[in-house]
């Protein structure tokens, strides 16, 4: 069952019989209203999320970031729906890939309905794997996302306890992780991974920026699947994830 996150201001007519529909297909549909304290208690991913843009919607600034940095971070979908002036007001916030579409009113809700129930329907039967990268340099995390966004499922990390954090909540397919960090780094999120058993099994390939025999060796000690440097060209970093998920598919 697929799961569509709503946000919405106000109990309108006209978005109430739109979700009425979306309910009918059977998806699990959770409404929140643009409140980061209601949003920040979120403990589910879900697969979309729905904005019902008023007006007023602009003026809360500080959820519209929230939403944003969370579907960045979470690789969700955002559909916008409302008067072309109010999305407008909202695009200068939410924008970029993660706006999967702007729906304009007026609309058929029986149309828009069947569309959105169409797309969720197509998240689920195309699932992509979920790879956590966690790495201090936002820099790094950007190009990551990128370079493998179109194919796997990114959940961007910046800091060990950020990682650890989502791992309680989801279960990855892979988790590339930055070798040098502060604070909590990727030696001791390694070393939480498999001490932890609802964790342990979740494969671990290593970044480093370092390319000498010492940090290597210290590197491949920790016997994590791998390692990538974070100087490889696009070309050879995305073939090295390709080959890393066809080498566990043929083991089965």
């Amino acid at each position: 069952m697929s799961k569509l996150l709503i946000i919405r201001e106000e109990r309108k007519y006209l978005t109430t019989s739109l979700l009425d529909h979306i309910k009918e297909y059977e998806h699990d549909v959770v409404e929140y209203e643009p409140d980061v304290k209601q949003l920040s208690s979120m403990t589910f991913k879900p697969d979309a999320c729905l904005i019902f843009v008023e007006a007023s919607i602009a003026e809360k600034q500080q959820a519209l970031v929230y939403l944003r940095d969370l579907a960045v971070e979470k690789d969700i979908p955002i559909f916008l729906l409302g008067y072309p002036i109010d999305i407008e007001g909202v695009r200068g916030i939410i924008n970029g890939a993660i706006i999967q579409e702007e729906i304009f009113r007026p609309f058929d809700v029986k149309e828009i309905s069947a569309h959105i129930n169409e797309f969720l329907k197509s998240q689920t039967n195309n699932i992509k794997k979920k790879i956590l990268v966690v790495d201090d340099s936002g820099v790094m995390l950007r190009n990551i996302k990128n370079l493998l966004g179109q194919k796997y499922q990114i959940i961007l990390a910046n800091s060990g306890a950020m990682a650890v954090k989502y791992l309680s909540l989801d279960r990855p397919d892979l988790v590339l992780l930055d070798y040098e960090m502060p604070i909590i780094n990727g030696k001791q999120v390694l070393e939480i991974i498999r001490s932890e058993k609802d964790f342990q099994g979740i494969p671990v390939i290593f970044l480093t920026g370092k390319n000498d025999r010492n940090t290597i060796m210290d590197v491949m000690a920790l016997k994590p699947e791998g390692y990538l440097l974070k100087s490889m060209t696009a070309d050879a970093f995305i073939n090295a994830i390709d080959e890393f998920f066809e080498k566990r598919k043929r083991i089965g």
